[in-house]
């Protein structure tokens, strides 16, 4: 295998992984027919939100561009507003584009090669909320408090305009004064003082939720890097500043968005966690570490031990952060009718829940974006009680078989890193055990792979020293055996 088929053994490594999974790899003929003969949605009847700041922060890759948001300092207030892609504009339901969208459900990103959920002439381009275009959007506007509680808050739709697509790493080099001031932010008057105040009010918003419960976790998950077609380096993606800026904001608008729908008696798709099955591992890890937690599920007991622990050895804490979150299990689409309680989100210390803020990516936010505009303008709910019912459950499954796809072409990915050091030994931390095999993931480079033999007494979360015996790139498999 020469270095610069590394990519291309990748992306028919992904193809097949797609299939194999229940996914579509590529549009059919009727999608792209569609596609070819639409034209950007008008603009009229909504409101001109085209004057304010508004900016983007994403990855710096990234060209599927479904939010953005600006701040609105006033009397002593400040509004956060948040523009969302009106992809309904151009996708609506029944047609072959949305049957493609309801297929998978997802866009998949894999080390090799994104498959999106829309074509990119749309998740690009006509519903991308790109620089210096002026595009529809749903708009969530909250004012929130100096202690980051939510107030006011509305939801109506508008046509925005993207004044400077910025990228996480830079934007957070530069707030935490590491790095200079992106070009894109000095070239737009007013740009910078908008991004500190975003900067302030997400870090109040991320302090309340952590207050009543939610999560402090970094598992740094590990991405591809290569150098042309050839593979290079697994290094971890590290959370920062500027992304918290965008995930605080995103938890706030998905949960106006939940209570949008049920002031208007609107059954909603809830994005749940429920509590912990394996809760007492979770009591054992935090015993091991000097930390006592009650004998039930306590999510702001949780993050006491978490918080604490991160402060104490930061350099450690993604590895406690990935037992944590193996241990959480995964989190769930469930249809929830006007007047119902769901179970809410355990890891955000949230009720009202939803997935609203990436209609180009996630066909759930689709959805709930269908439902918001029915019920702005008085219409019936689009969606019947059964309907919604199978597609929570749909969205859920294609959900977890992307990631699992994404998790196979990684995988094949590290096999591939690794195949000339078997024979190595390796630091590890164990991920995964059950009666199907005993997981751990290396410290250093962030592969993961099975003990095939000396697993006995494993559990998540406990360190070991690994040694290499054997790789599949086809398969994804890396096998360690106890040192």
């Amino acid at each position: 295998m020469t270095a610069d088929s590394n990519a291309s053994v990748l992306r028919r490594i992904a193809h097949r992984a797609m299939v194999t999974r229940g996914l579509e790899p590529d549009f059919p003929r009727a999608a792209l027919d569609e596609l070819a003969h639409l034209k950007e949605a008008p603009h009229d009847e909504v409101r001109d939100l085209t004057a304010l700041l508004w900016c983007s922060i994403d990855n710096d890759e990234s060209r599927d561009l479904d939010q953005l948001s600006v701040s609105i300092t006033e009397g002593g207030t400040t509004r956060i507003l948040v523009a969302i892609a009106d992809v309904d504009a151009l996708v609506k339901k029944g047609t072959a584009l949305d049957a493609h969208a309801h297929a998978n459900t997802t866009s998949v990103y894999t080390a090799a090669q994104i498959f999106p959920m829309l074509p990119e002439r749309l998740s690009t381009d006509l519903t991308s909320l790109n620089a210096d275009v002026v595009r529809l959007a749903m708009v969530i506007d909250m004012t929130v408090a100096a202690d980051g509680t939510i107030g006011k808050e509305s939801v109506v739709r508008a046509r925005v305009r993207n004044k400077a697509k910025l990228a996480y790493d830079s934007v957070a080099a530069w707030l935490d004064g590491t790095g200079p001031m992106p070009h894109a932010v000095a070239a737009v008057p007013g740009m910078e003082e908008q991004l500190r105040v975003q900067d302030r009010i997400a870090q109040a918003m991320k302090a309340r939720r952590h207050e009543h419960g939610a999560l402090t976790l970094s598992t740094n998950e590990s991405h591809v890097v290569f150098h042309g077609e050839a593979l290079a380096d697994l290094k971890p993606d590290l959370p920062n500043r500027a992304k918290q800026i965008i995930e605080d904001f995103m938890v706030g608008a998905n949960g106006v968005v939940a209570r949008f729908l049920e002031a208007h008696k609107f059954p909603s798709l809830r994005r749940v966690l429920k509590a912990p099955e394996r809760w007492e591992r979770i009591v054992a890890l935090a015993a091991g570490r000097g930390e006592k937690l009650p004998a039930t599920a306590d999510a702001v007991a949780l993050e006491s031990f978490l918080s604490h622990s991160q402060q104490k050895d930061p350099t450690h804490f993604p590895d406690l952060s990935l037992s944590i979150v193996k241990l959480l299990g995964r989190g769930e689409y469930v249809f929830d009718a006007p007047g119902q309680s769901a179970p809410g989100h355990f890891g955000l210390a949230v009720l009202d829940y939803t997935h609203s803020t990436a209609p180009n990516r996630r066909y759930p936010d689709l959805i709930t974006q269908r439902l918001v505009k029915a019920a702005l303008v008085g219409n019936k709910v689009p969606y019947s009680t059964a309907e919604l019912t199978e597609l929570a459950q749909r969205c859920t499954t294609q959900e977890d078989a992307a990631a699992k796809v994404e998790r196979q072409v990684r995988k094949s990915a590290a096999a591939l890193l690794m195949h000339s050091r078997v024979g190595q030994t390796y630091d590890a931390i164990v991920t995964g055990a059950s009666p199907k095999g005993t997981y751990v993931r290396l410290l250093s480079p962030a592969v993961e792979g099975r003990v095939m033999h000396g697993a006995a007494g494993l559990d998540v979360g406990d360190r070991t020293r690994v040694t290499l015996k054997a790789t599949d790139v086809e398969r994804g498999f890396i096998d360690f055996d106890r040192a």
